[in-house]
């Protein structure tokens, strides 16, 4: 299952960082400081939600 939630991490990963980053940009914080915690904020989320789907999907 880790394999599995490794490799759901960089789909769930990339997305969620996309995301709060486009959220970011949206409410016209478009500094570098603002993007990039957007970025590692939606990585971080990612972690336990890429496990929470591999233990679904298993």
């Amino acid at each position: 299952m880790y394999r599995l939630a490794m490799l759901l991490f960089l789909v769930i990963g990339a997305s969620m960082a996309g995301i709060l980053i486009v959220a970011v940009l949206v409410a016209g914080m478009d500094t570098k400081t603002p993007i990039l915690v957007a970025a590692i904020l939606g990585f971080a989320l990612a972690v336990p939600v890429s496990w929470i789907v591999a233990q679904r999907l298993s």
